[in-house]
């Protein structure tokens, strides 16, 4: 070798950063061709694979937060209101250290007891009637006391709920105010009247015997799927339709009409116990079945856990 070229050789710049990625680079593309070789080797379904299945790469999903979700249940402090009420109506200034007046106090720091001269008795009893939200957490009850003697007033008391509804105080004195006017008759749509010897009176009558006398099965006059409990214990001696009215004409048919007719029907009964006569009413929805009329439904809901209307 010449002189000049082991000058040349000598002289040779050192390895830089990016002959070092083309060593790299060289290396991997290398060692891909010995696993391409080794799985056509190994046969062609590992080829397959080899060829196939990209490198992964696999990051941590972040964590997610769970979500709250805050449930609001909207305060009706009428039962407070009618506690306070009763306790209040049955105390008097002068009498703090009675068990009415220390209850009234407590519910209603603020209120004057009332001051009435003579022994004047409290209500019989105390029933809310109407409530309202007035504007954010204050409302007015409307409540009903009723006296041995007759009397009925009402009474407006003013109560205030907190943030979450769980907490209630009477904010001011109750005042007398008139009681709520009566709603106007809304049409009935029992309209179609059933003759009380037909089938579906008979129906009727047989079912409410067993109903609410405990005479016979309940269960054998109930649509399939249809459960309902007898009223326990039996609080009549007997029981008697006076009157059928339904919503369809199907229920006034002179015979059971198809399997699956449904009705509703609103059925008037007179039931006695050794105190008298009880006029009774039930709101009822029957359906026909192998000429027969079956129970489906009692009043609102009370009945049909299975199969029938709610």
């Amino acid at each position: 070798m010449s002189r000049a070229k082991q000058s040349r050789e000598g002289q040779a710049a050192p390895p830089t950063a990016v002959d070092a990625r083309l060593q790299q680079m060289r290396r991997r593309v290398h060692l891909g061709r010995l696993g391409v070789w080794a799985a056509v080797a190994a046969g062609p379904l590992a080829l397959a694979v080899a060829v196939a299945t990209p490198a992964t790469v696999v990051r941590a999903a972040p964590a997610t937060k769970p979500t709250t979700v805050k449930t609001t249940v909207s305060a009706n402090p009428s039962g407070y209101a009618t506690l306070f009420l009763s306790a209040w109506l049955r105390s008097r200034a002068g009498g703090e250290s009675s068990a009415q007046a220390r209850l009234a106090q407590s519910m209603g720091p603020d209120v004057d007891l009332p001051d009435a001269s003579g022994a004047q008795l409290g209500p019989e009893s105390v029933v809310a009637v109407r409530s309202a939200q007035q504007s954010g957490q204050a409302w007015s009850v409307t409540l009903a006391a009723q006296y041995a003697d007759g009397r009925l007033r009402y009474f407006a008391v003013p109560v205030v709920a907190d943030a979450d509804g769980a907490s209630f105080t009477v904010s001011g004195a109750p005042g007398v105010v008139a009681g709520p006017s009566r709603a106007g008759e809304v049409p009935s749509p029992y309209t179609v009247t059933v003759p009380t010897t037909g089938d579906l009176s008979s129906a009727a009558g047989e079912f409410f015997a067993a109903y609410l006398t405990g005479a016979g099965e309940v269960d054998r006059y109930l649509s399939p799927g249809v459960q309902l409990s007898p009223v326990s214990p039996a609080p009549y001696e007997s029981v008697t339709v006076q009157q059928v009215l339904s919503v369809e004409e199907a229920a006034a048919a002179e015979s059971v009409p198809a399997d699956g007719t449904r009705v509703r029907a609103m059925v008037q009964v007179e039931a006695r116990d050794r105190a008298g006569r009880w006029p009774l009413a039930y709101e009822l929805t029957l359906t026909a079945r192998s000429g027969r009329w079956e129970i489906t439904a009692l009043q609102t809901g009370t009945t049909a856990q299975a199969g029938g209307d709610r």
